[in-house]
C-alpha cells in the first residue's frame, strides 16, 4: 500500500478510529486525539507496518490500542479510567429522557461487573462491529480466549440486566 492509499484509508476510517481511541483513552478527548495522532504517525512513518495478516481496520485498531496503552502507562495515576467515564455519552442532549439515562446506567453497571477483557471484546464486537476473530487480533489473545471472554461477557450482561428488570 503506497502512502497516498494509506492516507486515504486512514481518512476513511477516522470516525471509527477516533471512537476506538476514545474508548481506549477512557473518554478523555484530548488523550484520544494525542493517541490517534501518534498512531497515525507510526502508521505513516512505517514504524508500524501493515503486513496483510488481517483486515487493515483490525490491524489499525491494534496499533491504536497499543498506542493508548503506552500513553496510559506513561501518564498513569491512581483511579484513572473508570468504566463510567469510558462509556459516558460525551455530549448528552438537553432533551435526553430519564428512561434512557437509567438504561445507560444499568448497562454501565452491568459492564462494570465484567472483567476488563470481557468488556473490551464486547465493545469491539458490538460497538465497533468487529468479528470475534478480529477482536482477538486487536486484543492480542487467541481466538479461543476471545470467544470465551465474549460468551462469558454476554452471559454476564444478560444475567445482570435481567436482575435489573426484575427489580
Amino acid at each position: 500500500m503506497d502512502r497516498s492509499d494509506l492516507e486515504r484509508e486512514l481518512e476513511r476510517l477516522h470516525p471509527e478510529s477516533f471512537g476506538w481511541a476514545l474508548f481506549c483513552s477512557g473518554r478523555d478527548r484530548d488523550l484520544a486525539q494525542d493517541v490517534l495522532q501518534e498512531a497515525y504517525a507510526r502508521v505513516v512513518s512505517g514504524s508500524a507496518r501493515f503486513q496483510g495478516r488481517s483486515a487493515f481496520r483490525t490491524w489499525l485498531f491494534g496499533v491504536i490500542r497499543h498506542t493508548a496503552l503506552a500513553e496510559r502507562r506513561r501518564a498513569w495515576r491512581p483511579g484513572a479510567l473508570p468504566v463510567e467515564a469510558a462509556l459516558a455519552d460525551p455530549a448528552p442532549g438537553a432533551d435526553e429522557r430519564i428512561e434512557e439515562a437509567e438504561r445507560r446506567e444499568e448497562l454501565v453497571l452491568a459492564l462494570t461487573a465484567l472483567s476488563p477483557r470481557q468488556r473490551e471484546v464486547l465493545v469491539l464486537v458490538f460497538y465497533h462491529e468487529l468479528t470475534v476473530e478480529e477482536a482477538a487480533r486487536v486484543m492480542e489473545v487467541s481466538l479461543g480466549s476471545a470467544r470465551t471472554h465474549y460468551d462469558r461477557g454476554k452471559k454476564g450482561l444478560l444475567a445482570r440486566l435481567s436482575q435489573e428488570v426484575r427489580r
